[in-house]
């Protein structure tokens, strides 16, 4: 709503189009619930709620990060890739970036779970995750576009200024950007740089404590750049 995107319950305002949810637990019997989206339907499975069950399912998946949170915003990603993407005008460069939607998501995603990510794909995505298919890679991408704004936010809300954090960071420039040219590239360009300089204390004082990484990624010029073009799709105004 603060982003001023299209939200609407699909119980009682668009029941074509809106958005909601399922909190699910997987029966004795089976089939387990898998967190998921389907057309405006995100199911997430309660057991996730939990904190052993959770990190099991972490360790067992080999991710550095797993939370009910960072569920929310990746399937909301993949809401919002069908709203505000499939048949628009962003839809080429979306292409561009990502890749083509179209091949078989199914198979992809058995590929990952038989053979795991790709060599290298650190040097395009923001997760492994993100390797297995442009829709996943699209939602990965927005669930840490949300990750960076709310943390942000939260940063400056107490009167914390990453300006005045005495941390070392290469910055990125405007060449690594989807759109150097637009008209907000420049504030876009200090607010990822703000990320990644707020990212690396947290990391510290996470470490300080003996604590994993608050954020254990590191974002490749191409993520970058797909950060951007979501950033253009949600800044775009609307009616």
């Amino acid at each position: 709503m603060a982003l001023h995107l299209p939200v609407a319950s699909r119980v009682d305002q668009d029941t074509e189009r809106g958005l909601a949810f399922d909190f699910l637990r997987s029966p004795a019997e089976g089939p387990r619930v898998l967190t998921g989206h389907a057309d405006g339907i995100i199911t997430m499975n309660i057991e996730e709620a939990d904190h052993s069950a959770r990190e099991r399912i972490r360790e067992e998946l080999h991710e550095p990060y797993r939370t009910l949170l960072g569920h929310l915003r990746h399937e909301a990603g993949h809401y919002y890739w069908d709203r505000l993407i499939a048949g628009s005008i962003w839809l080429d460069d979306f292409h561009k970036l990502f890749g083509d939607e179209q091949q078989d998501y199914a198979e992809a995603l058995e590929r990952n779970y038989q053979q795991g990510p790709p060599a290298g794909w650190e040097q395009q995505h923001v997760s492994a995750y993100a390797s297995v298919h442009p829709w996943e890679d699209w939602a990965e991408t927005w669930a840490h576009y949300l990750h960076m704004l709310d943390t942000l936010d939260t940063a400056l809300s107490f009167g914390l200024d990453t300006r005045q954090l005495e941390m070392e960071i290469d910055p990125f420039t405007p060449d690594a950007l989807f759109r150097p040219t637009d008209a907000g590239a420049k504030r876009f360009l200090s607010f990822l740089n703000a990320w990644i300089s707020l990212s690396a204390v947290l990391n510290e004082l996470s470490r300080s404590m003996g604590q994993p990484d608050l954020y254990p990624f590191a974002l490749p010029r191409p993520a970058v750049a797909k950060l951007h073009f979501i950033h253009l799709v949600v800044s775009e105004p609307r009616t």
